[in-house]
C-alpha cells in the first residue's frame, strides 16, 4: 500500500534525462512554444472533462448499454490521450525552460542557471496518510500511499489506524511532492502548474540550505518551509504568466466606490458572502480553544458540524479534524485559513515586505534554522 519512491524517481529520471539530453524545446520558436504549452493545457482539460463524461454514462441506471452510449466519448478520449502522449514530454520541458528563465532573471540562479536544475515530472500522485495527536493539533506522520486507493479503502485505512493508535487520521490529496524530479499532478491550469512547479522547485532549492535541511525538526521549521515555497512559488508562477503568457494573467479586480459610503449587505437584504478561508479561520481558533482546556470529544463534535456547513455552503470538506489542521496549517502565507494564530505566516509575511525583492527574502530565511531567528529578524 506504501508508495515506491524509488521506482518512480527512476522512471522519471528515464523520461526527463531523455529529454533533456534532446534539449528539443531551445529549438522552438517563442510563439511555438508558447502555442505548444496551451494546447498541452487544452488537452489535459479536455482529458479530464471526457473520462468524467464517460464515468457519469457509466454510473447512470437508465443508461442501458453504457459501451454504446459512450462509444463517441471513448473514441475522442483515445484521440485526446494520444496527441497528450506525444507532446507531453517536450510540453513539460518548455514549461522547464521558461520557468528557469523566470528564476534566473529574479537572481536566483547560478551562472543563469538554477540550482538545482527545475525537473518536473506530471503523474499520478501518491496519496498522503496524516496523523496527527487528538489532544492537540500536530503532524506527527505524513506517509506516502497508492494513489489507487478507493474511497471504502481510505476511509478503512484512517479508521484503522485512528482506532489502533487513539490519534486523528486524515488521507489527503497533494497537489506536488519534493522529491527530484519533483512530482507534480496533472492540470489543464496554468497559473496553478506553474506555481506548484516553483514551489517544488523552492523545496529543492531549500534542501541544499539550513532551512530545508531542518525540515523535519519541529512544526515549526515545517511551517516556515511549506509558508516560504508557497511565497515564493506564487511570486515565480506569476511572473511566468507576465513574461510569456500575458493573456493569462487573471483579471485585475474592478475599482469600486469608496467603501466607507456603500451600504452594507444588510442594509441591502443581502446575505454575507461566505468566505471558506474566514470560516475555517473561526473554527481553527475554537478547536484550538477546546483542545487548550482538555475538551477533545467536544472539539471532534465541533468540527463534524461544521465540516456541514462547509457542505451546506457549496465546499466538499470530506473529514474535518486535527490531522486536517495539522496538515493544511503549514501553508500560512494567508492572513486566513487552517493556521489559525501560528505565528510563524504573520512573521514570514512580515519578512517577505521587509525584503527588498525575493532573492533577498529567500536569501535571508534560506539561513535560518529556528523560529526564533526569524522572529529576530523582524524585529
Amino acid at each position: 500500500m506504501e508508495f515506491d519512491y524509488v521506482e518512480w524517481i527512476f522512471d522519471a529520471l528515464l523520461v526527463r534525462g531523455l529529454q533533456n539530453a534532446l534539449g528539443a524545446e531551445r529549438y522552438l520558436q517563442p510563439e511555438t512554444q508558447h502555442d505548444l504549452v496551451l494546447e498541452y493545457l487544452d488537452l489535459t482539460q479536455r482529458q479530464e472533462q471526457t473520462v468524467y463524461q464517460v464515468t457519469r454514462i457509466y454510473a447512470d441506471p437508465t443508461v442501458e448499454d453504457s459501451q454504446t452510449a459512450s462509444r463517441e466519448l471513448r473514441r475522442e478520449l483515445a484521440e485526446i490521450t494520444a496527441r497528450l502522449d506525444q507532446i507531453t514530454p517536450l510540453a513539460e520541458s518548455t514549461l522547464q525552460l521558461q520557468l528557469s528563465n523566470v528564476i534566473a532573471s529574479l537572481g536566483l540562479s547560478l551562472g543563469g542557471q538554477p540550482i538545482p536544475p527545475v525537473w518536473y515530472h506530471s503523474t499520478p500522485l501518491p496519496l498522503a496518510l496524516i496523523v496527527s495527536p487528538r489532544d492537540t493539533i500536530r503532524q506527527d506522520a505524513n506517509i506516502s500511499v497508492s494513489a489507487d486507493l478507493n474511497i471504502d479503502q481510505i476511509a478503512s485505512l484512517e479508521n484503522n489506524v485512528s482506532s489502533t493508535l487513539g490519534v486523528s487520521s486524515l488521507v489527503v490529496h497533494v497537489g506536488g511532492i519534493g522529491v527530484y524530479p519533483t512530482m507534480v499532478m496533472r492540470s489543464g491550469d496554468l497559473t496553478w502548474v506553474g506555481e506548484v512547479v516553483a514551489h517544488e522547485w523552492i523545496h529543492n532549492y531549500l534542501t541544499l540550505r539550513p532551512l530545508g535541511i531542518n525540515y523535519d525538526t519541529n512544526p515549526e521549521m515545517r511551517t516556515m518551509n511549506e509558508t516560504t515555497a508557497n511565497i515564493a512559488g506564487q511570486e515565480i508562477g506569476r511572473a511566468l504568466l507576465e513574461t510569456y503568457y500575458p493573456e493569462q494573467m487573471p483579471e485585475p479586480m474592478p475599482e469600486t466606490a469608496d467603501s466607507a459610503s456603500a451600504p452594507a449587505p444588510a442594509a441591502r437584504n443581502e446575505a454575507p458572502v461566505f468566505s471558506f478561508n474566514s470560516e475555517m479561520h473561526k473554527v481553527r481558533l475554537h478547536v484550538d480553544d477546546l483542545l487548550a482546556v482538555g475538551k477533545i470529544d467536544e472539539a471532534e463534535r465541533y468540527m463534524d458540524q461544521s465540516r456541514k456547513v462547509f457542505l451546506d455552503n457549496g465546499y466538499v470538506v470530506r473529514k474535518l479534524n486535527q490531522a486536517y489542521f495539522a496538515f493544511y496549517g503549514a501553508y500560512a502565507d494567508e492572513p486566513s485559513g487552517p493556521a489559525g494564530l501560528d505565528p510563524v505566516g504573520p512573521a514570514e509575511r512580515e519578512l517577505r515586505q521587509q525584503s527588498a525583492s525575493l532573492k533577498d527574502f529567500l536569501d535571508r530565511i534560506s539561513r535560518m534554522t529556528s523560529f526564533e531567528q526569524l522572529k529576530g529578524a523582524i524585529q
